[in-house]
């Protein structure tokens, strides 16, 4: 397994954060983006998972309500990578993906775009 630390992977997800189109970033509502070391027992090769209400989704009723939560895991990353450069690039394809579904893509969507 490639040795990275929380640090050093935080920052390559802030990085990957930075490369977003501010154009993007702009129409992010209410949603916090987190490193974690491992995924659920249940899912231990997930790489990122999207927790909340997608943009598209959203209506009058949506007020008052918890950030929804971005969750980018270290662990799994780290196993399926063989360098630096890969984990760059897989940490660049997660936040992506989960940011999609922060507005509203689906996985078949994300699939066909590239970022399965």
């Amino acid at each position: 397994m490639l040795e990275m630390t929380r640090g050093e992977f935080e920052e390559l997800v802030a990085e990957a954060l930075d490369r977003i189109p501010p154009e993007l970033t702009r129409l992010m509502d209410n949603v916090a983006v987190f490193v974690e070391d491992e995924p659920p027992a249940d899912d231990p090769e997930l790489l990122g998972l999207y927790e909340g209400t997608p943009l598209t989704e959203r209506g009058e009723w949506y007020a008052g309500v918890l950030p929804d939560r971005i969750t980018v895991y270290r662990g799994p990353t780290l196993r399926m990578c063989e360098s630096r450069e890969d984990v760059v690039a897989e940490a660049e394809i997660t936040v992506v993906h989960e940011i999609a579904h922060h507005f509203g893509i689906d996985d078949a969507r994300l699939h066909a775009l590239g970022y399965g």
